[in-house]
Parts: C-alpha cells; structure tokens; sequence
C-alpha cells in the first residue's frame, strides 16, 4: 500500500485555515456578503500554497458558509445562513444515525411526542387560516383510497410540517426540522403496512379541529393518541416478523 503522506499534510492544514476563517464568520469578525481575501492574499497571509486555500474555501462552500461571484467585481463571500440547508444536513446525519439503530423507536415517538406537543401549544396561539388550509389539504389527500401508501407517507411528512409551520417560531422550525424530515419517514417505512390510513386521517383531523379551536391541550392529546398508534403499528410489525422467523428458527 502506498501512503500520500504529502495529501494528508496538506488537507490537515486546508481544515486548520477553513476552521479559522469559519470562526471569523461565526463570531462576526467576517460579516454577511463580506468579500473574502483573494486566494493569493490568502495564501500569503497563511503562508501556505495557492492549492491549499483552494481545498480550504471548498470546505467553507461544502458548509454553506460563502459562495463565489465571477467577474472584476467577483471572488468569495460571506454567505448569508441558510437554515433550510443546515437542516438538511443535519437530517441527513439523522437519518444514517436512525438507519443504523443508533436511535430505538421509543426514543423517536418521546421525541416526537414532547417537542410536536410544544408546536400543537404554539400552532393554537398562532395559525393563521392559511396555516389550517395547508393540513386540511393534506387530510383529504390522505382520505382518498386511491392515493398510494408512499403518496400517504410524504402528505403525512407535509402534514406534520404545516403543524411546525403554523407555529410561526423560526428557531422551533428549525430544530423540528429533523424529526419532521427524518424520524417520520424512517417510522412510515417501517410501519406502513399495518397501520389504518383512515385512522391516522381522523386523528390528524382531530389535531387540526383543536388547533382552529385554539384547545392546545386537545391537539397535545390527539398527538399523543397518534403516536400511541404509530408504537402499537411498530409493535405489531416486530410480532409479524417474530412469527415469519420462528419456523425456519424452530428447523435449524
């Protein structure tokens, strides 16, 4: 096996100075659409080659931290926060995390269970009628028997989603990014083939009915019936499955 030694170096000291120029950005010594140093400016300020900024801003554009203009007036900037794109990959990380067991179902449905409560809280205070058309649009989708089992499953993502939206708190959006995006497709995947559409509907309905009526607790109460459903679902999938094994257990 050969080692490039010369690579290894080289890539550790482009993580050194995009972990610096990242730090200036975070702490706003670096500001919004701010032109970054040229590369040779960079280079020579770094005392590192040209090659070596190149791998550096790369990491920096990876992260969504700046982008490139071309152009006389062009170069790199400061980019300003993009949290639609943070959240996806923190969900992409999520849903590996969930892929590979890290996360059990009972931590996922507590998860859910107490952070979509505090949406059902503010969904209450703040919905707009806009806010409630979106997830009664959803609910008739999912009432309609023609509409296949994976159209379901992303209205009900949408469903949930327009729940977090209706909320109006950006940060809470932000943070519920995740278990929208990742924890309820990996459980729909899991448990699709068990569970009544008609009766995840009626509940998403009831969750809808007491957010128009302001009842938060009602909408928390809902919820909680829902996920109640989703852990019995997952339970009843694991005894199908423990059935199906037994007999080829039993012959070995």
């Amino acid at each position: 096996m050969i080692l490039k030694y010369d690579e290894v170096v080289r890539t550790g000291i482009a993580r050194q100075v995009s972990d610096n120029i990242r730090s200036a950005i975070m702490d706003g010594r670096l500001k919004i659409d701010e032109r970054l140093p040229t590369e040779e400016e960079l280079a020579k300020s770094f005392g590192i080659s040209r090659p070596t900024v190149r791998e550096a801003l790369k990491r920096l554009a990876a992260q969504n931290l700046i982008h490139s203009k071309r152009g006389p007036t062009g170069g790199n900037f400061v980019k300003r926060p993009d949290p639609e794109g943070l959240s996806k990959a923190i969900t992409g990380a999520a849903t590996l995390l969930v892929g590979i067991g890290a996360f059990d179902i009972e931590e996922i449905i507590t998860a859910r269970l107490e952070t979509e409560a505090v949406c059902c809280r503010l969904a209450a205070a703040n919905r707009s009628e806009a806010d409630l058309a979106a997830m009664q649009a959803e609910i008739a989708l999912q009432l309609d028997e023609a509409v296949s089992d994976e159209d379901f499953c992303a209205s009900d993502v949408r469903f949930h989603r327009a729940l977090v939206e209706s909320t109006g708190n950006g940060p809470l959006k932000l943070m519920m990014y995740t278990v929208i995006e990742a924890f309820i497709p990996i459980t729909n995947m899991i448990v699709f083939r068990v569970r009544e559409r008609h009766h995840v509907a009626s509940l998403h309905q009831e969750i809808v009915d007491a957010v128009r009526d302001r009842a938060d607790a009602r909408a928390a109460d809902a919820l909680a019936r829902l996920l109640a459903y989703v852990r019995e679902s997952y339970s009843a999938v694991l005894d199908a499955r423990a059935r199906r094994d037994a007999p080829s257990q039993a012959s070995a």
